[in-house]
């Protein structure tokens, strides 16, 4: 049975976490969470309540109304407390407790909240491998998966209780019955069956808040996409004038100078697709941010190679534009013209944090 404190304190982080649903617009743009996530949790900061409680002192220090102080004193302020710099607020302090929530309550969180439908997978609902995993025993088998081990075992067994072992010459000789094999059982593993290619302008009009906001979508994102498949498969490309490749952590705090070929993200992200990701097997994802600066003589070639290569092997492909001091936000204009003949390409303009919450339930609240 369990313990009235353990009943309270389940009882006490089911208001928490409710707490956290129904404000999770806020927190969809609090940037602090966003690295804590560890392996399985995220700790969402959320007002603590604080709950009075006596403080008891030492013994024999006195009783009510005892010992130095005139009436209207304030309680508990000695004669050297009080002196700091600075004016005093007049506002209650902030408390922060942690809450442990899960990635996929958080997923079920942020598709309640958006209103998000049921992702429909394209081609099979999942892809599986049957790996053989030999962690049983069978009285049958090929003599190259005999178990010597429990075949001696059985056999020493066996003379033991027909009387027929002789302790002064311990000789045991397996028989036919007492051969024991390694056997196997088939097993189904499942495996990624979503790629998600992330694409990201990292030229010199991108600044550090652009980027946050990349950073942050981007988690929410990856957070829904892994609740809705087996196993997703990520892949970063960064660019200026130039694109590759490049690791999680690279993709995040990369500083980057110089123009901008988004064609060039194009070409990197069209070759690990035909690479690694057949279409009729993976559910393709590319999202891709940019504050829309592009030379000019390129925007051509990255319409050729979008609607050639990228579109149709895609379930979407969703271009972000964050809003830059710096960048001439021309691009989204280009792909505009072509929006209306691709139904999986989404667009979303993303002028600051608050943004992001609109952003994602434009780039998710198709299904696909």
């Amino acid at each position: 049975m369990a313990r009235s404190i353990d009943q309270d304190l389940s009882r006490f982080k089911q208001i928490v976490k409710g707490k956290v649903r129904g404000q999770l617009k806020k927190y969809i743009t609090h940037g602090e969470m966003i690295g804590r996530k560890g392996r399985e949790y995220v700790s969402i900061p959320v007002p603590n309540i604080e709950i009075p409680h006596f403080q008891h002192g030492q013994k024999g220090s006195g009783g009510v109304g005892q010992g130095e102080g005139d009436q209207g004193q304030p309680i508990g302020k000695g004669k050297d407390q009080g002196d700091g710099k600075g004016q005093a607020g007049n506002e209650p302090g902030g408390h922060v407790r942690e809450v442990e929530v899960t990635l996929d309550e958080l997923a079920e969180m942020l598709a309640d909240e958006l209103e998000l439908p049921r992702i429909v997978p394209k081609g099979r609902d999942s892809l599986s491998s049957h790996k053989d995993k030999y962690n049983t025993i069978s009285n049958t088998g090929p003599d190259s998966l005999r178990h010597f081990k429990r075949t001696y075992k059985r056999a020493l067994k066996r003379m033991i209780a027909s009387n027929t072992y002789n302790g002064e010459r311990p000789i045991v000789v397996p028989t036919r019955d007492d051969h024991q094999y390694r056997s196997w059982k088939t097993v189904t593993e499942p495996q990624a069956n979503a790629a998600v290619i992330y694409m990201m302008d990292v030229s010199g009009s991108m600044t550090d808040d652009q980027k946050e906001i990349v950073r942050i979508e981007a988690f929410w994102i990856d957070t829904w996409l892994h609740n809705q498949y087996d196993g997703v498969q990520t892949r970063y490309v960064i660019h200026d004038a130039a694109a590759k490749e490049v690791d999680e952590e690279t993709f995040y705090h990369t500083r980057e100078s110089g123009g901008t070929r988004i064609s060039s993200a194009y070409k990197v992200a069209t070759g690990i697709i035909q690479r690694e990701f057949p279409p009729a097997d993976w559910n393709i994802y590319c999202f891709q941010f940019s504050d829309g600066d592009n030379w000019g003589e390129d925007n051509s070639s990255c319409l050729s190679i979008l609607t050639d290569e990228i579109l149709p092997h895609c379930n979407l492909y969703c271009y972000g534009q964050v809003d830059s001091p710096y960048g001439s936000g021309d691009f989204i204009r280009e792909l505009r013209k072509i929006s209306d003949n691709w139904e999986n390409m989404i667009l979303s303009e993303i002028e600051n944090k608050a943004a992001i919450y609109e952003s994602i339930k434009t780039f998710l609240g198709k299904g696909k």
